[in-house]
């Protein structure tokens, strides 16, 4: 075999590791493709915490901390504080998850996406968790990756408001049929 081979091979065997790797919810067992009641949850409360997180993290806090507390103190906050950030990092996942499995859902109800929507949705899904992952991997190396936390909840907070707005989409198209459906069942007496 060829060099070209073997590394178009193994680049093909990655993005598929890649895939399962993205499409796997560890914590869940596997269950419907998407609970309904989470719809009316949308509301971003990973946006509502960043704030703290940030100031948590922020290198003037902890050098603040540093100058009035003793050493053993401010490694313990330090310790603290990073597995804070770990948290609302997982959490921030966990919402990405359900938003784009919601966006799955909708996808199927929608005949007008295509594949280039998809293989969007794919392209979005592999992205997050690779800035997901590289983000975790500094904040256990002991570093604060604010700008990166900020724009992975930026992404989320795009990706809800864009399912909010899909999802309107989908209830006022519903509402019309619903409405069409009446009219016809009514044998043209509402009809002018």
């Amino acid at each position: 075999m060829n060099f070209p081979l073997v590394l178009l091979f193994g680049f093909a065997v990655l993005l598929m590791l890649l895939l399962a790797w993205v499409l796997r919810d560890p914590r869940k067992l596997p269950q419907s493709d998407f609970d309904l009641g989470y719809s009316e949850g949308l509301d971003r409360r990973h946006v509502t915490y960043f704030p703290q997180v940030r100031q948590a993290m922020a290198a003037e806090d902890l050098a603040f901390l540093a100058s009035r507390a003793s050493q053993v103190l401010s490694r313990r906050v330090r310790r603290e504080r990073r597995k804070i950030a770990l948290a609302y990092l997982d959490c921030l996942r966990d919402d990405f998850l359900k938003l784009w499995r919601l966006a799955r859902v909708i996808a199927s109800m929608a005949p007008q996406v295509g594949a280039a929507q998809e293989l969007e949705r794919l392209r979005l899904g592999l992205a997050f968790s690779w800035r997901y992952q590289m983000i975790r991997m500094k904040f256990l190396l002991g570093f604060a990756p604010l700008p990166e936390l900020g724009s992975l909840s930026e992404v989320v907070s795009r990706l809800s408001i864009r399912m909010e707005t899909a999802m309107k989409d989908l209830g006022e198209r519903a509402a019309l049929a619903t409405r069409l459906a009446s009219s016809l069942d009514g044998r043209g007496l509402d009809t002018p």
